[in-house]
């Protein structure tokens, strides 16, 4: 009986993306040429449109760099800007050749005003060269599960042909950065101000991002994106009642419209349910496991009204050795329990035992969800 033990971030995205429930395939009226919509924590898929579909991407491709200038550990240092960062075209900070300037507050300018200069400067800093950084674009997309994707740039300009992702692939992309603090922050600030070397004036950096700024009071963030073969290509996440949401649309004229109306959707049609609380598993057949064995989260879970009564939970336990006498020969993790809802599996989480050298869950949800914001058994904020 399979058991699971460590999985890489990239293999847990994956299985629930290609594990969930069936989601909505009818029209909803979306615009755009591409399009997905997720439950963030779980990664269920609500809504789709051909997901999959290769597409130029445009400054979404940001959200990339934004997470790995994040995760180098160096927003606290300075930055020279380069000849080669001044020359990108496009979008602009305007940035001048030699400025010192904080990593950190690069990112701001790469996220807020959608500086290709910006990202230019950050792909030299944080990957040595913006060919190296690239490389670093394309390990992490495959670590995460971006089957689909390509990386060529850090700022998604149309200067390569094989610069490429999916909605899909940005969903992904978007539910790994969200898991980040900094991220979240960075991607809600509406306006951000920033020193000016050269001048005695700071650098004000308005989002660009308007379900953010005056659109969308549900609105957490996002990225937004435009080339002239692109379209325009968009990313927001949202938060009701403790749902949160991931929408990405690629070539979208109406890009504004379509996601607030997928976020809405979301939140009219499902709810999160507590499938499933942390601590002791009570109701346990074999005497030997009676009290002894618990899960180390909650497993809560988006649901329509008529999926709610359809949730069966099985616990598989392994057959008792017998040398399990001696507690301290007793594995941690002595089975799995499993969720099923409509005969789909949404969950799969092991079971642990109390043997001294695995910690129970201790605290609220709450407190257990800000150590362990994104898991596969689908934890949110709700519950």
């Amino acid at each position: 009986m399979p058991y699971i033990k460590k999985v890489t971030t990239g293999m847990i995205i994956l299985f629930l993306l290609l594990t969930v429930l069936p989601h909505q395939t009818l029209a909803l009226g979306v615009s755009a040429r591409t399009a997905i919509l997720i439950e963030q924590e779980s990664g269920r898929i609500l809504y789709e449109k051909d997901a999959h579909k290769k597409m130029r991407i445009a400054s979404i491709t940001k959200i990339m760099t934004a997470i790995l200038a994040i995760e180098s550990g160096k927003l606290n240092e300075t930055v020279t800007v380069s000849e080669r960062a001044i020359q990108a075209e496009g979008s602009s900070l305007y940035l001048q050749k030699g400025e010192k300037i904080k990593l950190e507050d690069l990112v701001y300018g790469l996220m807020l005003r959608s500086g290709n200069d910006s990202g230019v400067a950050i792909a030299e800093h944080v990957g040595g060269s913006l060919e190296g950084f690239v490389v670093m674009m394309n390990q992490k997309a495959q670590e995460i599960g971006m089957t689909n994707t390509h990386f060529s740039n850090p700022h998604g300009l149309d200067d390569h042909e094989d610069h490429y992702s999916t909605a899909y692939d940005m969903a992904i992309l978007t539910q790994y950065a969200m898991q980040n603090e900094t991220y979240r922050k960075i991607s809600s600030t509406k306006v951000y101000r920033a020193p000016n070397p050269n001048e005695k004036w700071d650098r004000v950096w308005r989002n660009k991002n308007k379900l953010l700024t005056s659109m969308y009071k549900y609105s957490t963030g996002g990225k937004t994106g435009y080339t002239v073969r692109a379209k325009r290509t968009l990313v927001s996440t949202a938060s009701k009642d403790g749902m949160n949401t991931i929408v990405v649309t690629l070539n979208d004229p109406d890009d504004w419209t379509d996601h607030m109306n997928l976020h809405n959707y979301a939140f009219e049609q499902y709810d999160l349910v507590k499938l499933k609380g942390q601590g002791t598993l009570n109701k346990i057949g074999n005497d030997f496991y009676k009290g002894k064995v618990f899960i180390k989260r909650d497993i809560v879970y988006p649901l329509t009204t008529k999926e709610q009564s359809k949730v069966k939970i099985d616990i598989q336990l392994q057959k008792p050795e017998r040398d399990w006498k001696k507690v301290e020969n007793v594995p941690n993790v002595v089975g799995e329990l499993s969720v099923k809802i409509a005969n789909k599996n949404v969950a799969n989480v092991p079971v642990y035992f109390d043997n001294g050298e695995v910690e129970k869950p201790k605290g609220s949800f709450w407190e257990l969800f800000k150590r362990i914001f994104f898991i596969a058994s689908g934890v949110n904020q709700h519950g």
